[in-house]
């Protein structure tokens, strides 16, 4: 498809595996996509670093990264270095209650952001990589909160009232990680440059025992291929 022809999209882009996923599947429906990450005082900025390869590598026209300071606010175990990142979790324990790892309002944040460069690039589509079953515990990842804050977006913009229609895309919602690894496999994700961690090495090495690797790592072991990250070695 030529790019003049392609409609344009943004893709909230953390560098991790399901937004890689999410990127493969904008490009895959036509769109030219903007891709939008956040440097917002995590501990696992590595990912930005991920990111920026995921961009290149899977045709992004354009990638942005927004500075934020929500360590300013704390209150989340990727953002407060007071507060541990869980690790060995049983699938139990990450089920049970809303994690430590949640960072508050983050997705309203990213969203209103996405919104804004859409507006300006004159795109109606927004997509991005929340998923309710294995991360069920995270309040901004459900349908409900998606629907919602689409119509915010209808409501809020000059697009919006000017009779724009705005859609946001969460094609990973309802689907297992596992079956994340496979849409993307079939869409020539290249996952070795995708980084999942939440506690990583100081290399950017993968833990391996967080619950983003755990998922991740359970993942690919259903789908019966290897995980191409880089791990520290036990």
């Amino acid at each position: 498809m030529h790019e003049a022809s392609e409609k344009p999209a943004v893709v909230l882009l953390s560098g991790g595996l399901d937004s890689a996923t999410v990127l493969a599947i904008a490009r895959a429906a036509g769109h030219k996509v903007h891709a939008l990450s956040f440097r917002y005082g995590q501990r696992h900025a590595f990912e930005l670093e991920a990111a920026a390869l995921v961009a290149r590598r899977h045709g992004a026209a354009e990638h942005l990264v927004a500075n934020l300071a929500l360590d300013l606010f704390g209150g989340s175990a990727l953002t407060d270095p007071e507060l541990a990142v869980p690790h060995g979790r049983s699938d139990a324990q990450m089920s049970a209650g809303v994690p430590i790892t949640y960072v508050p309002a983050r997705n309203t944040i990213f969203l209103a952001h996405a919104l804004a460069l859409a507006e300006v690039r004159g795109a109606t589509d927004i997509f991005i990589g929340v998923n309710a079953i294995d991360y069920s515990g995270y309040p901004d990842c459900r349908p409900e909160y998606i629907a919602a804050f689409e119509r915010v977006g209808q409501l809020a913009t000059r697009a919006g009232i000017e009779g724009g229609a705005l859609r946001i895309h969460a094609p990973l919602q309802h689907m297992s990680k596992a079956d994340i690894i496979r849409a993307g496999l079939a869409l020539g994700v290249d996952y070795g440059v995708t980084h999942s961690c939440y506690d990583p090495a100081p290399d950017g090495a993968a833990c391996g025992s967080c619950d983003a690797c755990q998922l991740r790592l359970k993942g690919f072991a259903e789908v019966g291929v290897p995980d191409p990250a880089r791990y520290v070695r036990a």
